[in-house]
Parts: C-alpha cells; structure tokens; sequence
C-alpha cells in the first residue's frame, strides 16, 4: 500500500516521485538532508508557523531566518526575503498557511536569481493551488504532513515529500531506511522514518474523498463569510492567485482572548494558530530577534482565532457561532 500511495499522491500532487516518510516534520528534516542543506547554512523562513517547521532547520545544524508575514494571508511576505539573503543562505522554506499557498511566483523568481532551493511546507495545503499548480509542486520540493487533523489524515503520523526531482527523491527514499539501499549496508547516515503501511492503507482509501472534503470545507468558509459580515472581526482574505482549501478559518478578532472564553462556555470550541510566534520562542532566543522585530507575525499571534472547521460543519452550528459571537459584541 505504500508504494500505492506514493504513486497516487504523486500524481495527485502533479509531481513525477512521491516518498512516504513517518510524519511531516520528518519530511521537511529529510527533505532539507538530501538537498545537504547542514552547519554553517541559513534557510529563510516564516516565524508564524507550527514550531516544527525552524525546528528541522535547526535538527540539520543549519540556521533558521525568520521574515515577517503578509497580514491578510498569513504567510511569508516574499518582500521580506531578499534582504534576509546572505552568502550562507541555501534555502527558503515558504509555509502555505491554514491551506492558502504563499506568494511563489515572487519567491521562485527570488530563488532562481540566487541559486537558492525552494523547500514547500505543505503541510497544511494538500489539494491547495497557487495559479493553478499544485502546493507542493511549485518549489524543488513539497512535504506534506498526514497528521490525523490535516484535510488529508491518517489514524496517526504520517507524511510524505513529494518532488518532479528523481535523483532527490532516491536520496529520500534512502535517507527515510538508515541510510541504505539494500538492508544491512548503509551509505549515508539516516533515520527511521518509514510511512507505516497501514497509514498508507487508510490514506489511500481517503485520497478519493479529499477534493470533496476541500470543496465542503471552502463551502463552509464561505458562509462564515457571510455569517460574521458586520461584524468587527476580519474574515480570512483569500488571494485571487489561490484555491484555499481551509485547513482552518483563521479570523483576527478583536479581545480575541474574551471572545474565545466566551464561545467555550457556550460549548464551541476554537483555537490560537499560533499564540507565540516561533522567533519569540525561548528555543530561539539565541538568535536576537527581540519583542517588536517581526511585528506583523506579533500582532497576528495576539488577534487570529480560528473557528471551527471540517467537511460536515453545518449552516445550524454556523449560526450557533455566529448568534454567539454578535452576543459578545452586541454587550
């Protein structure tokens, strides 16, 4: 079933080579080894993002540079980059956010102007288009996380790297079995990081189900627009250049605190993606980004709540979200 899955969400994803790895996190890590990305390198990347993500930077003995976000989409401002560009930089890993694919056409152009690999967190954007191509196709490789909350999700971890890039993938697939071809003769040293057949098993009986998921889960989205209209919170702006699948529905909502307190005594559940900014983290202090240098990725961890989001969410529980949230700014 793996090498199943591989195939088909290869294809799925408009990539030639599909590797099935045991998580997400273990995607970016492996993705980021065999494109010999190790001390001394600098990878550009977002700070408004799940921590994994700096974290495999760090794993690989390389240094995480944190740019500041877009305020309406949430993801990396391709503006930022060139001047965080040094001559140790080898790499950007954009995050395409709650499922809205980053601004590509600005960071390829950037990437091939200076010889940098492009490494796509798709972790959340499985299905997601950027000007029509699929997340995770765009850069030299995608990696996608199967975690069982993610639109596309297996009954534990899982995920996989997915690229047009053969040679990439063999490293990969090497790199995923200690280092090896052939068991018991190791070439490179590597890890344990197998995608678990009966993951893979359940994920391709899912696979068929995801652009339906994806179209229900915009659907969703698009009534929460027109449910929250008039209200003082800012609904999630989706770029004319995508096809956002809503792996959430991140609003800014003002006391953001109060009103999350609020919705739960009431029995709706939301959360904070992502309450601290990864570059405040104490984890990486030792870089020096202070309090106020990255103040839209800041200002988005105090004010973004998301509500909740899945295929089968219907217009009655949206109602009930929304009766809720003009009581607590009706007071």
């Amino acid at each position: 079933p793996v090498r199943d899955l591989e195939q088909r969400v290869a294809a799925y994803c408009e990539c030639k080579h599909g590797v099935g790895v045991a998580s997400g996190t273990d995607a970016l890590r492996l993705a980021l080894t065999a494109l010999g990305i190790g001390p001394g390198d600098e990878v550009i990347t977002t700070p408004f993002t799940f921590v994994a993500t700096a974290n495999t930077i760090s794993h690989c003995g390389a240094r995480p540079v944190f740019v500041d976000i877009d305020p309406r989409t949430y993801n990396i401002n391709p503006a930022a980059i060139a001047a965080a560009i040094t001559e140790r930089t080898k790499a950007i890993m954009p995050v395409h956010l709650f499922g809205q694919p980053a601004d590509m056409t600005l960071i390829m152009e950037l990437a091939q102007a200076r010889g940098l690999y492009v490494i796509e967190d798709a972790a959340q954007a499985i299905g997601a288009r950027y000007q029509g191509q699929r997340a995770g196709s765009i850069g030299h490789v995608g990696c996608l996380s199967f975690y069982p909350t993610k639109n596309l999700g297996a009954y534990g971890d899982a995920g996989m790297v997915v690229t047009d890039d053969g040679a990439l993938a063999e490293k990969v697939d090497i790199l995923r079995r200690q280092g090896g071809r052939k068991k018991y003769f190791s070439e490179a040293l590597g890890f344990n990081s197998r995608l678990d057949s009966l993951q893979a098993a359940i994920l391709g009986v899912k696979l068929k189900y995801l652009d339906g998921w994806n179209e229900a889960r915009r659907h969703v989205a698009q009534r929460y627009n027109e449910l929250l209209a008039g209200l003082p919170v800012t609904t999630p702006y989706e770029s004319p250049d995508v096809y956002h699948i809503y792996h959430q529905y991140t609003m800014r909502a003002p006391q953001r605190d109060a009103l999350a307190s609020y919705l739960k005594e009431r029995g709706i559940g939301t959360m904070i993606y992502y309450p601290f900014p990864v570059h405040l983290q104490g984890l990486y202090a030792r870089l020096g980004y202070g309090e106020g240098s990255l103040p839209e990725s800041e200002a988005a961890s105090r004010e973004v709540l998301s509500l909740p989001m899945y295929p089968e969410l219907t217009e009655a529980q949206q109602q009930e979200v929304a009766r809720a949230m003009r009581e607590f700014y009706g007071r």
